[in-house]
């Protein structure tokens, strides 16, 4: 018997004919599964739970190399499944970034990026995309384009907040090739001076494609890199208990060119978690070539339960996409969109593919369930292929009756909680307290699932997303959503956990604990049944696993996880400061956060005059105790 913990009660059968490989016990484990909803102990044979209960329903499995792990009392729950995750596109640029997921200052986020910027090497860029917000912050505000260049006046930098805007310092506007001739794409704006000169301020008004051509002009990592960069991007979801994804594909995410290293990772068995990925099309105007492609080379449900296809989407067309830039009015729907989507929709649905649609409004939910109409009156619709809206954020309830009629499920996610307020700000408190209208969507007995959206907008931490749900509040701490808006704990795990399996057609083998089901789950951080509600987001995973096999070790675990191989390149943001800013518990009471974040805040001077005294930038005596910071010299 290999004993990775101290285990107390369970003795060595003599002759165990099947021998468990894993045992998971002395933990409170909730199943998800109504019919046993808690246990004590489970037993993992060929990546799969052979027996749950307690230690004496395990006990005859364990043999002489079973593998016991006591899970010292904790939580443990089933593995999350976020339900709409760009973690394909996510992985190849991971280990390029700087992310201020869950940084508490803008000087701290300032201080990092000067600091990224001395050390990456010339011709690289200072990226930061996504998961971030300047609600976030102390100061309550975004960064200026002059705190940029002084934060690093020769080195490319690029920053992307939400669907609404970049800024590009100095460096990076003339890397890309802005100039006073430069021409936006519509639905984008390039602000410039009282010359005419870029700022490095680019808007999207209210479409996204100018921040993302602009982002993709920076250097990219090579092939073996991006594989590499996968394989820790994939070990960060599994330290915040993510143990699968419904990837939605993704604009500069072509097939099956971006999707190698996913792939590369499936075929030498080093994926730690399970993926299914939905197909784009690229290019508006060539959409239907893309899918008729696609349709000849895989078919929805080829692969593995580690990878595999799950349809189209989440757009099939460009035209009928709406765009979530919540700053800016509603888009208008262009005459051509409804044709271009029954075109699309009429070529899948004649190959048996399912597939998922990108639709923020309600106004393009109606449009879209019209079209589907149309269809369902000459050919049927939707022929017993799966399918579901993204998003959803005002749909009416009349459309929630439709899409039930029709037979299709959706997927929500916290984007809310990160523009939240601007919401608030365009279309009322009255509209913003029921978006998405959540508990609607359930009492119509639809599938709702969860997710973030990330990486370009929402972290991709899943317990932001849960205290969304539970809590109803902006990252920022703003109340949003009604009381009768939320849903309550259970609800939210399910929707974290079970639904999505759904999503992906695996229910009967994932999204539960119960014997037959894949062994994957995570024990907690922190009770996310019993802390307060603010203090869901500061949970982790301290043992995730996935399949039976440990992916992610950290506290009392440390060890029993594989070792990661080094980020490369050395000098990746990521493997300096990592991932998520963590803020793992024991959180302690109001009174010491406030004294360690006085000890925080000193430390952090100390590094600053460090760094200044380094740069040459002050003396190293008492004077350079002087209030000054170059990044905040307008």
């Amino acid at each position: 018997m290999i004993n990775t913990m101290p285990v107390d009660g369970i003795t060595v059968a003599s002759h165990v004919q099947e021998p468990a490989e894993l045992v998971i016990r002395n933990g409170r484990i909730h199943t998800g599964d109504a019919a046993r909803p808690s246990a004590g102990a489970l037993a993992v044979r060929g990546g799969r739970i052979v027996s749950i209960g307690d230690d004496a329903s395990i006990a005859p499995l364990v043999g002489p190399n079973t593998r016991i792990i006591d899970a010292l009392n904790r939580r443990v729950i089933p593995g999350l499944n976020d339900s709409h995750l760009h973690v394909i596109r996510g992985g190849l640029n991971y280990l390029l970034e700087l992310r201020w997921d869950g940084v508490p200052s803008l000087r701290t986020a300032l201080w990092m990026l000067r600091e990224q910027a001395a050390r990456t090497p010339m011709g690289q860029w200072v990226r930061v995309v996504g998961g971030w917000t300047g609600e976030q912050f102390a100061e309550r505000r975004l960064p200026t384009v002059s705190e940029l260049n002084a934060a690093a006046p020769d080195t490319p930098v690029f920053v992307l907040h939400l669907y609404q805007s970049a800024i590009l310092n100095r460096a990076a506007v003339r890397a890309v090739g802005f100039t006073k001739d430069s021409v936006a794409p519509p639905g984008g704006q390039i602000v410039r001076d009282h010359s005419g000169e870029p700022t490095g301020l680019l808007l999207a008004t209210p479409a996204a494609g100018l921040l993302y051509a602009t982002l993709a002009k920076g250097p990219k990592l090579s092939d073996a890199e991006q594989i590499g960069s996968t394989r820790h991007f994939l070990h960060e979801l599994n330290r915040l208990g993510l143990t699968s994804a419904i990837d939605a594909g993704g604009g500069f995410q072509n097939f099956p060119e971006n999707y190698g290293a996913v792939m590369k990772l499936a075929e030498q068995g080093l994926l730690t978690m399970r993926i299914a990925y939905h197909l784009f099309p690229q290019t508006a105007g060539q959409e239907l070539d893309d899918l008729r492609r696609w349709i000849g080379m895989v078919r929805p449900g080829d692969g593995d339960e580690w990878l595999r296809l799950n349809g189209a989407g989440e757009n099939l067309a460009w035209s009928p996409a709406d765009y979530e830039n919540f700053t800016e009015p509603r888009p208008l729907r262009p005459e051509h969109a409804d044709s271009e989507l029954e075109a699309a929709l009429r070529l899948l649905l004649d190959n048996g593919w399912g597939f998922r649609l990108h639709a923020t409004y309600g106004e393009t939910i109606d449009a879209n369930l019209d079209v589907f109409d149309k269809i369902a009156a000459d050919t049927g619709f939707p022929r017993g292929v799966p399918w579901f809206f993204d998003h959803a954020e005002t749909v009416s309830e009349a459309g929630l009756s439709r899409i039930a009629a029709m037979g299709g499920a959706l997927s929500i996610q916290n984007r809310m909680m990160f523009q939240g307020s601007a919401f608030r700000e365009r279309y009322g408190a009255a509209q913003a307290s029921d978006t998405p209208p959540i508990r609607k969507m359930l009492n119509q007995g639809l599938t709702v699932a969860a997710g973030t959206d990330a990486t370009r907008v929402s972290s991709y931490n899943p317990w932001l997303s849960l205290e969304w749900l539970v809590r109803g509040r902006s990252i920022g701490g703003q109340l949003l959503a009604s009381a009768e808006n939320r849903v309550d704990r259970d609800t939210a795990l399910r929707m974290y956990t079970a639904a999505g399996a759904e999503l992906s057609g695996e229910s009967d083998v994932k999204g539960i604990l119960k014997e037959g089901y894949y062994a994957d789950l995570t024990v907690l951080s922190a009770d996310y049944f019993t802390v307060p509600e603010d203090d869901i987001s500061h949970i982790e995973s301290l043992l995730t696993v996935v399949g039976g096999h440990v992916v992610h070790a950290a506290g009392e675990f440390e060890g029993l996880a594989p070792a990661l191989p080094e980020a490369a390149p050395s000098w990746s943001p990521v493997g300096h400061y990592g991932g998520y800013h963590s803020t793992m518990f024991p959180t302690p009471p109001s009174g010491v956060r406030q004294a360690q974040a006085l000890v925080e805040a000193a430390a952090e001077s100390e590094e600053h005059r460090q760094w200044r005294i380094v740069q040459g930038f002050a003396p190293d005596d008492a004077a350079a105790y002087e209030i000054f910071d170059a990044c905040f010299v307008l």
